[in-house]
């Protein structure tokens, strides 16, 4: 049974405009494309932002927080972090009113995209998947999305179902009374579409030859096809005293576990390393009352990430909120009984510590790999397709893969990369070609000043700021080699959509344009070879 409601009036949208429309408790996404009203769910699936705050182009929504990519003629999700697609509901004109079918009653505000049933009739190979973050979840998905039939397994050294990872340094670890971990899909799900899923399965060894995967207790599982998207492993520091009780590294949703609990019985933190991981979970133990120092070796926070203006803007604003640093240092040793109680330092402070969080970065997971060429560091080489060799597929942290725009190989650890490789990967794997031409997007979020970055630059030659760092309101230009490689900011997330945009179809301002100052909201609503 449906419903209809007047939503509008004809005359209220113009060409290209969209805007969010209450009726009850639904809330519903209105657009004006090529002349017709188009009306699906109003919020993103991935953490219900409204996507009337989004950019519009064309026939394509872009998410204001977290950059997922909706087709609103379909519904259909093209560009992760989301899962699932909008609903699309029916638009009819009565006179000057606009108005929508609903369904009567509750009924979801998002759905899966469409998956093949599991048959082996039909295909009796096995798809292997090792890990279940975010390259390997997306990747199980798509399998059944690009019509899949054949056995999917996923397998993890974790004894949960794949969860959302971003959270954990940021609402999760910050969050007194949430205590249900950040799944990504419920056991319900998985059985729905045939996807099994391993937990506390610890692999040892991946012999390519024989195709098969062996495990802690010597059992093993053959592939036809097998996925790797291990992520990455904690850096450890090698220092004296390292392995004290109460010092943790955090990558795992049960690390976080253990931080959260030991947060409650603590008043001193350290933190060694300004890395995202560092940073973040810093913010969090202050948010969470505690003393804060960060302790690292770089002359300033995010530098060689993000240059020396926004990193000293970050430090700025966490010396605000109570966090004291302690920069070009290191830690010589920890000392402590049962537990840790302070870091001494390599000029000899002693900061007391009630527990200590190390992020240093992650080294790529690949230790159990046999007949497969490493790189330096751990990483594997992936073809455009995200092929290691024949049969084997890798995604996500561990894969270093061609960038699409400079012909370089690199390696990009960021969760929305890895959700979108592990879909490429997958899609290529069920013998539907694809390839890796999106928009690489991160965000850090640090007392609610959350800067967004689109695009990858290693290395810069020069970076232009459009605004005022000091106030938090600015977009910054990546530039290398006469080009554009990489767009961030702060509270500027229109033009940090607009510059995702044109990333697609490499169509991105010169850096004489940007030097002069260019609208890349109007230049993104002016392309319309991918609308």
């Amino acid at each position: 049974m449906t419903r209809r409601e007047r939503v509008a009036k004809v005359n209220d949208l113009r060409e290209g405009e969209m805007r969010e429309v209450t009726v009850g408790e639904r809330r519903i996404l209105l657009a004006r494309i090529n002349g017709e009203y188009r009306a699906t769910s109003g919020t993103c699936n991935h953490h219900g932002a409204p996507l009337a705050e989004g950019l519009l182009i064309g026939h394509h929504v872009r998410c204001p927080w977290h950059h997922s990519r909706f087709n609103l003629l379909t519904g259909d999700l093209e560009v992760s972090p989301a899962l699932d697609a909008l609903a699309v509901f029916d638009v009819g004109i009565e006179g000057d009113d606009v108005m929508v079918e609903l369904p009567e009653g509750e009924s979801p505000e998002h759905r899966h995209m469409p998956m093949a049933e599991y048959d082996p009739q039909a295909d009796p190979r096995t798809f292997v998947i090792l890990g279940t973050g975010s390259a390997g979840g997306a990747a199980a998905e798509m399998l059944r999305q690009k019509g899949f039939r054949g056995r999917v397994i996923m397998v993890t050294h974790e004894n949960f179902l794949p969860y959302d990872r971003p959270p954990l340094s940021k609402n999760y670890l910050r969050s007194w009374e949430d205590t249900s971990p950040p799944l990504l899909r419920d056991e319900e799900f998985y059985r729905e579409f045939t996807i099994d899923v391993k937990t506390g399965r610890r692999v040892v060894q991946v012999d390519t030859t024989a195709k098969e995967v062996i495990f802690e207790d010597k059992s093993f599982i053959g592939y036809d096809r097998l996925l790797i998207a291990t992520g990455g492993v904690p850096r450890q520091l090698e220092t004296p005293g390292v392995g004290l009780k109460r010092i943790f590294t955090l990558r795992s949703l049960a690390d976080c576990n253990r931080i959260r609990e030991t947060i409650r019985e603590s008043q001193r933190a350290v933190v060694v390393g300004a890395s995202f991981i560092g940073m973040e979970t810093a913010a969090c133990m202050r948010e969470r009352g505690l003393e804060v120092t960060v302790v690292a070796p770089d002359r300033v926070p995010f530098e060689k990430q993000l240059g020396e203006p926004i990193g000293r803007m970050y430090q700025q604003l966490h010396e605000e909120k109570g966090v004291t640093f302690r920069l070009g240092r290191q830690v010589a040793r920890f000392e402590g009984d049962d537990r840790v109680r302070a870091a001494v330092l390599d000029d000899g402070e002693r900061l007391e510590a009630d527990m200590v969080v190390v992020g240093i970065g992650v080294r790529p997971a690949t230790e159990f790999l046999r007949g497969v060429d490493r790189n330096d560091d751990g990483s594997v080489n992936v073809d455009e397709h995200f092929q290691v060799i024949n049969d084997v597929y890798a995604a996500g942290d561990v894969a270093c893969f061609p960038d699409w725009r400079t012909g370089e190989r690199t390696r990009i650890e960021h969760w929305c990369v890895a959700e979108e490789q592990g879909r490429v990967a997958a899609s290529n794997m069920a013998d539907v070609e694809a390839e890796y031409r999106t928009s690489p997007f991160f965000w850090t979020n640090q007392y609610r000043v959350i800067f967004q970055y689109v695009g990858h630059a290693g290395r810069w030659d020069d970076i232009v700021i459009d605004g005022d760092v000091s106030q938090r309101t600015f977009v910054a230009w990546y530039i290398k080699d006469g080009r554009v490689l990489a767009v961030g900011g702060c509270n500027e997330s229109m033009k940090i959509m607009a510059a995702a945009e044109l990333m697609l179809v490499d169509q991105l301002p010169s850096p004489d344009e940007a030097r002069a100052g260019v609208d890349l909201v109007a230049m993104a609503r002016d392309i319309r070879v991918h609308a």
